[in-house]
């Protein structure tokens, strides 16, 4: 069956005492702090086998096809699928939904768009349509080879999005993913810029599926648990993660790949290494209103967007930084165990053993 994850009831870092950097977390502390952007999940848990999802990221309320958002890619490691890259390097922009699942979904995830895309009424003349499709790889936990997310279910992530608390950990596209060993699943986080910086938002959307040596807030957590790639010379470090970056700050798709590479930094405080086999890319747009592209404009027209300045954006380099790795670390603390394909199981992260090593090292607040 395909049902819609239920809160988990787990509280997140900062109700325990974690408080990662120093800037202020938006109202929800998710990516759905960054006005108008929507989230919503579909998650597939069907017998023992199948743990998959997706989950959609949606840049604004609007016709996305219509009114395009500035946006860029930035690619950490390329071992993975990110359907749609081209086109963003090349116009700058992103046309779609965003669509996270698992590695052979992504096909069935470019059917969905192209399905829901059409479906508008302002779309019935559209012939062209560039799906941004992501993924990691759940074959640990869920019977990739069995393809069960199918186009339908991505039009209903789509439909299930909304601007309010994102479901994080075992959730969409997260359901069957691993992190550092432990659990990992789908974490969002936010920062706000003081107003003498702008006063803008920065959002971060993250499904962890990567390896490493854990940090959190500094601390070498996976050293103290005993639990780390290549502890043994035997433990997997490869697998992806994929991190969806919004703001409401006015900036061109040039500095939203700076953005972009910052959140890759934020990947590396949490201790991922960006490994051989790994698939770590970063999509960052803008939906300032005054900066959307209109699908159909006069010939010859001038545009007038307005733009920050490169000496106005290392507020939101911190943020971007900050946001992915709170996000990271959200995904392994919202994520519960799971059992699944061949009954293998993966423990979520030990919480309260985490906060006796934090406690220890004097990061609890």
């Amino acid at each position: 069956m395909v049902s819609q994850s239920l809160a988990f009831g787990q509280s997140r870092p900062r109700d325990l005492g974690i408080y990662i950097g120093v800037m202020p977390t938006g109202i929800h502390n998710a990516i759905t702090d960054v006005a108008g952007v929507r989230v919503g999940h579909v998650t597939i848990i069907e017998g023992q086998n199948i743990r998959t999802g997706v989950t959609a990221v949606i840049p604004h309320q609007g016709n996305l096809f219509q009114s395009k958002v500035p946006a860029a890619v930035f690619v950490g490691n390329g071992f993975g699928k990110l359907a749609g890259t081209t086109q963003i390097e090349e116009l700058g922009n992103i046309e779609s939904p965003i669509i996270l699942t698992n590695t052979l979904g992504v096909a069935a995830g470019i059917e969905g768009v192209v399905e829901y895309t059409l479906s508008q009424t302002e779309n019935d003349q559209v012939q062209s349509v560039n799906a941004v499709v992501g993924e990691t790889n759940d074959g640990y936990l869920n019977d990739i080879r069995g393809r069960h997310v199918n186009p339908e279910d991505v039009v209903l992530a789509i439909s299930n999005a909304t601007e309010s608390e994102v479901l994080e950990g075992n959730v969409g596209a997260g359901t069957g993913t691993v992190c550092f060993g432990f659990k990992g699943g789908i974490g969002t986080s936010s920062r706000k810029l003081p107003e003498s910086l702008g006063g803008y938002t920065v959002g971060v959307l993250v499904q962890t599926n990567f390896g490493g040596i854990l940090e959190i807030d500094g601390v070498p957590v996976g050293v103290e648990l005993g639990k780390y790639s290549f502890m043994e010379h035997l433990a997997s470090v490869d697998g992806s993660c994929m991190i969806v970056v919004a703001t409401d700050a006015p900036v061109n798709e040039r500095n939203l790949k700076r953005m972009a590479q910052r959140a890759m930094m934020g990947l590396a405080k949490t201790g991922g290494i960006a490994s051989n086999g790994s698939g770590d890319y970063v999509i960052a747009f803008s939906n300032y209103s005054g900066n959307l592209i209109s699908h159909i404009s006069p010939t010859l027209e001038l545009q007038k967007p307005t733009y920050l300045q490169n000496d106005d954006m290392s507020g939101l380099f911190l943020a971007t930084i900050e946001a992915t790795e709170e996000a990271i670390i959200n995904s392994l603390f919202a994520a519960e165990d799971m059992t699944g394909k061949n009954g293998r199981i993966v423990k979520a992260l030990p919480k309260e053993e985490v906060l006796e090593i934090m406690k220890r090292f004097n990061r609890l607040k």
